[in-house]
């Protein structure tokens, strides 16, 4: 089936920027014509495509239309540069879902050395980023999943090492005497969201099986960290990133050399995958100078 690429532009910038009326500017048309494309659009496929609201959002079905919008743009972009055509429809979008502490560290190094590519970011924990890709609503993703998602090519980047951290004064508090079962048992800890499992498995590794601690929750990558210096609990921390902050004694390990590392894969569409190369070279150049390497 073939669709109205100016259609197709008009779901694509009403999803991008949440209303007809901005969808409307960034195409340089009325908010009447972007209601009567995606109308029109919405009456070939026979379902709904955009429920308005505040801001609007897309169906399961504009979701997946749209995602085809922005592939056939890559795709046209590569054939531009292959032809060396003169590529005067500015940069193109691209969906990729990541996890909050690899885009904390080192993800945005590998997003500035592509040009002409319009980021859209999915945060999700690394465990269940997979997931972006078998609803087909990225075009690549970083995962903890070293085995492909059907249809798309893996690059293992590396792993992303954490360490359990905690201020001094916390572990003069909760762990005078170290860390046990029973002391990890009531130290409040910090989690990330209700899929973050680093610290289960970490108590699972090095302390005890079954542990649940009380937790605050902070879904924020610096929050975590600076949640650990002010005492507020233990957490999981990449790291690189807290390298300076150990050496300065404003954090501690709850137990030294119990890094956890957590191998990373780059995952990208097969179909994608040549209009993506540059992308996939810079994630893999930023990979390698930031991630543990296996040896």
């Amino acid at each position: 089936m073939k669709i109205d690429p100016s259609q197709l532009a008009a779901l694509s910038a009403v999803l991008q920027f949440g209303t007809f009326e901005a969808a409307a500017h960034s195409l340089r048309v009325t908010s009447s014509a972007v209601s009567q494309r995606i109308k029109a659009l919405e009456d070939r496929i026979g379902t709904a495509l955009v429920l308005r609201g505040s801001p609007c959002t897309g169906t399961a079905a504009g979701l997946r239309i749209a995602k085809h919008a922005e592939d056939i743009g890559l795709l046209e972009a590569q054939l531009a540069r292959e032809l060396a055509l003169d590529a005067d429809n500015g940069p193109v979008r691209l969906r990729i879902a990541v996890n909050a502490d690899s885009l904390a560290s080192w993800f945005i190094d590998a997003m500035a050395a592509v040009d002409g590519v319009l980021f859209d970011l999915l945060v999700d924990d690394q465990d269940h980023s997979a997931e972006w890709l078998k609803r087909g609503e990225v075009s690549a993703a970083v995962t903890a999943s070293s085995k492909p998602v059907t249809g798309f090519d893996a690059y293992p980047l590396g792993t992303l090492d954490y360490a359990a951290t905690a201020s001094p004064g916390f572990m003069l508090r909760w762990f005078p005497d170290g860390v046990t079962a029973e002391t990890a048992a009531r130290a409040p800890c910090l989690i990330f969201n209700n899929k973050d499992n680093l610290q289960r498995h970490w108590l699972e590794r090095n302390v005890a099986p079954g542990l649940a601690p009380p937790a605050h929750f902070l879904p924020s990558t610096q929050a975590f960290i600076d949640a650990a210096a002010a005492g507020l609990g233990w957490g999981m921390n990449p790291l690189r990133m807290v390298e300076a902050d150990l050496r300065c004694g404003k954090l501690v390990p709850l137990i030294p050399d119990t890094t956890l590392p957590v191998p990373l894969t780059w995952q990208v569409a097969r179909v994608m995958a040549p209009a993506l190369a540059e992308v996939t070279r810079a994630v893999q150049k930023s990979a390698r100078q930031y991630l543990t390497q296996n040896r």
